[in-house]
């Protein structure tokens, strides 16, 4: 029976506190999120980090004795979950060979060619080529494309991907609750929030905004946010002709985000290949909105199918999201019913409480040589899906 687990991470913030909570819940004490450095000033600013810190977090950064207990946990838990921080931590566990998951978005958003750049491809090397012989290393994949790009790697972690990602919240509202804030008399809502980047391509949805405007539907654009993208981002709104259609209420806390979440009709997710994950897409499916989202985003192929839990558009295309929020637009109960059966699925599997019961189950049957997928859901198998992959 496992008894420790430990999590090594850059920094503790609210897209990871529900899962840890959940993991603490089965292993009390037994459960340690080690945090390798501080939180960016940037990110602090946004309002991340303002949650109580829990005993079970280990800050390696705020004395040497902290960073030696993190090397024991390293090397002696039950299970480890390798996250973004210094190879050195599990270094030695792997020379052990002690069943540990990589927890990792993918290697090769920005493109291929890294794999020619002389210092990264030894670190892809050293860190996931040649642990190939490592019999105990599995891989989380926080994303669709991760397995892929393993696997473009020489063949990394083969049959070892597992589905994973970001689970930041369990469902606050039971769905009637839900219901009774959504899909109101008058103006269909459209929610997108975010930082204000070119990564995050807002303009799409605005381009598609101003597209079914002039298609003849109504509708409240509600874009949340701040960064260096705005003033763009506010002149193209008035460019199209949209100002009395868009409200743009500023930054809110992640906890505020998620109130205009359980109002809003629609969730738009727009970002390019550069979203590794893209948790606001699972925060949208979480809260019964109608989401459309960008077929590049790492959340959307495990969490989406196409038509019955959310809409999916052609990356960079606004025409493809212009026609997808009509037919939310066009059919309101339609759109109403596929928020509600992404809030199920949700519910039913993809959730911090049964991501954390499915990680330990996994590694019961692993440590007893036992190799185990789940059907679906988090913890099954992560296929192999390329860029290239969504056809509508």
């Amino acid at each position: 029976m496992i008894k420790t687990l430990v999590l090594i991470s850059n920094y503790y913030n609210h897209h990871q506190k529900a899962f840890c909570d959940e993991m603490y819940s089965h292993l009390g004490e037994g459960f340690k999120f080690v945090e390798t450095e501080p939180m960016e000033q940037f990110r602090s600013k946004m309002g991340w980090g303002k949650e109580e810190i829990p005993s079970y977090v280990l800050k390696t950064h705020l004395s040497e004795e902290n960073d030696r207990l993190a090397y024991e946990l390293a090397d002696n838990a039950d299970v480890m979950i390798m996250g973004t921080a210094p190879e050195k931590y599990v270094r030695h566990r792997l020379d052990m060979d002690r069943l540990t998951f990589r927890l990792s978005e993918r290697a090769l958003k920005e493109g291929k060619w890294k794999i020619f750049i002389p210092y990264l491809a030894k670190k892809f090397y050293v860190n996931h080529i040649s642990r190939r012989k490592n019999k105990a290393l599995y891989c989380l994949c926080n994303g669709a494309f991760v397995a892929s790009d393993f696997d473009f790697l020489l063949g990394s972690y083969k049959d070892r991907c597992y589905k994973f990602g970001y689970f930041p919240y369990p469902e606050a509202l039971e769905w009637d609750e839900l219901a009774a804030l959504k899909w109101q008399e008058g103006r269909t809502k459209i929610l997108w929030c975010g930082r204000f980047l070119k990564l995050k391509r807002v303009d799409l949805l605005i381009k598609a905004a101003a597209m079914v405007r002039d298609r003849g539907y109504d509708f409240e654009l509600e874009i949340v946010g701040n960064g260096e993208e705005e003033k763009h981002i506010r002149d193209m709104v008035s460019s199209y002709g949209l100002d009395e259609l868009t409200v743009f209420p500023g930054y809110l806390s992640p906890e505020d985000t998620r109130k205009e979440m359980e109002k809003a009709d629609i969730y738009v997710c727009t970002s390019n290949k550069l979203e590794g994950w893209g948790s606001v897409i699972y925060e949208g499916l979480s809260a019964g909105c109608a989401t459309i989202a960008t077929s590049l985003a790492g959340a959307t192929p495990f969490l989406i199918e196409d038509g019955v839990t959310g809409y999916i558009y052609r990356s960079g295309d606004p025409k493809s999201l212009a026609d997808r929020l009509e037919l939310c637009l066009k059919d309101r109960e339609a759109a109403k019913e596929m928020g509600r059966r992404a809030y199920e699925q949700m519910r039913r599997s993809w959730n911090p409480a049964e991501a954390a019961r499915r990680v330990l189950d996994v590694s019961e049957h692993l440590l007893k040589g036992e190799e185990f997928f789940y059907e679906e859901g988090p913890l099954s198998k992560a296929p192999l899906i390329y860029e290239s992959w969504y056809k509508g």
